[in-house]
């Protein structure tokens, strides 16, 4: 009597294992697709994260109203011709990420590593390389984001004549891309090029760390739940779900970092060390729960939606020699 073997499938999809001219453009639109359906979850808790105290809103449903109200559904998109333009370094750190951890497991000396090891260690390298692309263009967005937004006689309101963090006005009827271009004139007047670098520092402190230790709570997030959860359920659900675990636990470990980082790139803050003083003196202990709950709210969207992408299109763009040891 024979027994019937156990296909041993395949829980992690490996570069090599790819067709890269599929995976390429799929990767695009789906990060596209992600970054459209969640941006407005980045401008709420940008404008949570600089404002002083609690002076506009009182938390991410108060600031979600307040905007939709005062500037319609373009006030959530502020900036995101701009933002949208980092899918580009979404790709380079995908490549990078999946290449990084592909050369750990090809050298004799690094393959026999922790899982969770190597994808901390591309998560890493990722951001390093990632940050340097989107750095520039995260000012930008940022200054679009606030661009009119302030407080006066005790109301909100958003300045139609468009007075933006550098405190300069535009008149009435410029085009974005006229304003945007008049932001980009004025950073380089005043900083030079090190202008669209302002925070770069402070990016990669919160970044970097956030980036590997996302993948490698995912990795072991994942791990867990396959322990846990019987065989037949879906792969591609226990991957989503371990990522939206691994963002709840980065997103909780580094929110201060990311603070820090928004108040350097938008209120021109001299260094990090200045930008932690002034923190403490107006926020205390307050400064590591800033714009968390809408950081939170965008870490579990955006961690389940990029999964759930990520991981669809690596099966789809898998070589056809792999597709009976993958399970959806």
């Amino acid at each position: 009597m024979t027994t019937a073997v156990e296909t041993p499938f395949i829980r992690t999809i490996e570069w090599d294992m790819m067709d890269k001219s599929k995976f390429l453009p799929l990767s695009m639109l789906s990060s596209f697709s992600v970054r459209c359906c969640l941006y407005p979850l980045t401008v709420i808790k940008t404008r949570l994260q600089i404002q002083r105290k609690s002076h506009m809103y009182t938390g991410m449903i108060d600031a979600y109203r307040k905007i939709y109200q005062l500037e319609g559904i373009s006030g959530l998109y502020r900036g995101f011709w701009i933002s949208s333009i980092q899918i580009v370094s979404g790709v380079s750190y995908v490549f990078t990420y999946e290449g990084v951890r592909h050369v750990l497991n090809q050298d004799p000396v690094t393959a026999n590593f922790d899982p969770r090891i190597k994808a901390l260690i591309g998560g890493a390298s990722a951001s390093i390389v990632g940050q340097t692309f989107v750095v520039p263009f995260d000012v930008l967005s940022q200054h679009l984001m606030v661009l009119g937004v302030r407080y006066k006689h005790g109301k909100l309101v958003v300045d139609k004549t468009g007075m933006n963090p550098l405190g300069v006005t535009f008149e009435q009827g410029k085009s974005r891309a006229q304003i945007t271009a008049e932001i980009v004139r004025l950073i380089y007047q005043r900083d030079g090029f090190r202008g669209f670098y302002r925070g770069y520092v402070a990016s990669l402190c919160a970044y970097v760390p956030n980036s590997a230790l996302w993948w490698g709570f995912y990795t072991f997030f994942q791990d867990e739940l396959f322990k846990i959860f019987p065989n037949w359920v879906s792969h591609l659900f226990i991957q989503s779900v371990a990522g939206t675990l691994g963002g709840f636990t980065t997103t909780i470990i580094t929110n201060p970092l990311d603070v820090v980082r928004a108040r350097l790139q938008v209120q021109r803050l001299d260094s990090m060390c200045n930008a932690i003083r002034v923190l403490w003196q107006e926020e205390g202990m307050h400064m590591f729960t800033k714009g968390l709950s809408a950081r939170l709210v965008q870490s579990a969207c955006f961690s389940f939606s990029i999964i759930l992408g990520y991981e669809t299109i690596k099966r789809v763009s898998i070589h056809e020699e792999y597709k009976s040891y993958v399970r959806w």
